[in-house]
Order: structure tokens, then sequence, then C-alpha cells
């Protein structure tokens, strides 16, 4: 269900602190604030999607399965000085002596 952003309309037809709701996206805009019943306006904001430059988008471009498709390799520490392989090619692990 999608959060909507509405503000409370003060008596000077100014706007108030903002807050949010979850409503269906068939569900009538609120006209008054659920809990105090004043007069409230929908707000118009950006929607939270998971594009190209969103964490979301960054974990799964930097997933073992992509980094090994893409021909990069990927160690994770297994110890002081010990490197495990998780994706790619290349030793199964690499330690510093």
């Amino acid at each position: 269900m999608p959060t909507y952003e509405y503000a409370i309309i003060k008596p000077d037809g100014t706007l108030g602190e903002p807050f949010e709701v979850f409503q269906s996206m068939s569900a009538p805009h609120l006209k008054k604030h659920p809990e105090t019943g004043e007069p409230v306006k929908r707000l118009v904001s950006a929607p939270g999607l998971a594009l190209n430059h969103s964490d979301a988008s960054d974990k799964s471009k930097l997933s073992d399965a992509n980094l090994d498709r893409l021909g990069f390799t990927k160690y994770k520490r297994s110890g002081d000085n010990t490197w495990d392989k998780t994706a790619g090619k290349g030793p199964g692990s690499i330690s510093r002596d």
C-alpha cells in the first residue's frame, strides 16, 4: 500500500507540519486529519523507487553473482590476514604473511 503525505491547513491558509498516511490507491483523499479533524491537503512527493542510484540498486549490482558475471573477483575477510573468494576467478583464498 502506498504512503501519501498530507499537511494540515492552518487558519491563515498556510500548510502545517506534514504527516504520512498508508492508504490504498483507490481510497479517496483525506479531507480531515484522522485524529484531530483539522482540514488537510494532500502533498505531491517523489515516490520511493529503487532506481539506478538507490541503495537497493547498489546491493544488486554488487551481488556476488553479478560481479562474477561481469568478470570481477571478490574476496571477503575470513580471518586476521586471510580473505576467501566469494565471486570470480582466482585463488580460493589469499593470506598475507
